[in-house]
């Protein structure tokens, strides 16, 4: 799993509040207790908005160091309520300038941790993908190309062929080599069209092989996808891809056929 991790985001949120604990201690009161009326409960609308951004700040803290357990850096609540509480009356035992600094430092050892953890998952997944695809190359049916590109026919089509220079129009499902889904067209309840030699170089390959009407599926190699740096959340850096794609058309040629093709 790649590590999604803005740096400097617990920072703020700790500079913001810590409340997490203090509305643990909250629910269980209010478990444990008949439920009240709202008028019971709240004095007046400045105390029950109090009690919403104390809350609002925990869950967001909660949710950041959940993050930063993933990198093995865990923070002390009580800790933070500390700090929080001697914040909000004056009594801080940092000054502004020794709290900057140590805000500076946590934020470049985040940063640290969290490239050391991706570029080790990077590490595992290229080894990952090159196993599977040693392994998948010899399976009925499978190709292989000279660039390293695998495919299967699911169908074959008889229309024509897309150059490179071409727009498509697909269907397409991608995952991981576990099976994990990272995108589906057929989801989303619509294809999509693009220009063929706009997309990652397994795409713009292994489109070209295909005639207008058929389904491959394509086992892509890491230096033909996202390569080391990988994309987003979903697809980690040196991962190896599987893609099912159904080519609907060729938009371009359509518009050459009945001579409305761009000047």
């Amino acid at each position: 799993m790649r590590t999604l991790f803005k740096i400097g985001l617990v920072s703020a949120a700790v500079a913001l509040a810590g409340c997490q604990e203090q509305a643990k201690t909250e629910q269980v009161k209010a478990d444990a207790a008949p439920a009240a009326t709202e008028s019971q409960q709240w004095a007046n609308e400045d105390q029950k908005t109090a009690y919403a951004l104390g809350a609002s700040f925990a869950a967001n803290l909660a949710q950041s160091f959940d993050q930063l357990k993933e990198l093995d850096i865990v923070i002390d609540n009580a800790t933070v309520l500390e700090g929080i509480k001697a914040g909000l009356e004056g009594n801080s035992k940092m000054t502004e300038e020794q709290l900057a600094e140590t805000l500076q430092a946590f934020d470049a050892r985040i940063a640290k941790v969290a490239q050391e953890k991706e570029a080790a998952e990077a590490q595992t997944a290229k080894a990952e993908g090159e196993a599977f695809l040693a392994e998948n190359a010899k399976k009925e049916g499978v190709k292989v190309t000279e660039s390293g590109l695998q495919y299967k026919v699911l169908t074959e089509g008889d229309g024509t062929k897309p150059a490179a220079t071409d727009t498509v129009e697909v269907h397409y499902r991608g995952t991981l080599i576990d099976g994990t889904e990272f995108d589906s067209s057929y989801k989303r309840g619509e294809s999509i069209s693009f220009p063929l030699n706009g997309v990652i170089k397994g795409w713009t390959e292994g489109l070209q092989l295909m005639n207008v009407g058929s389904k491959y599926e394509l086992y892509i190699p890491s230096e033909l996808a996202y390569g080391e740096r990988g994309a987003g959340a979903s697809i980690p850096g040196n991962a190896a891809l599987v893609f099912e794609v159904e080519l609907l058309g060729i938009p371009s040629q359509e518009k050459q056929d009945i001579g409305l093709e761009e000047h």
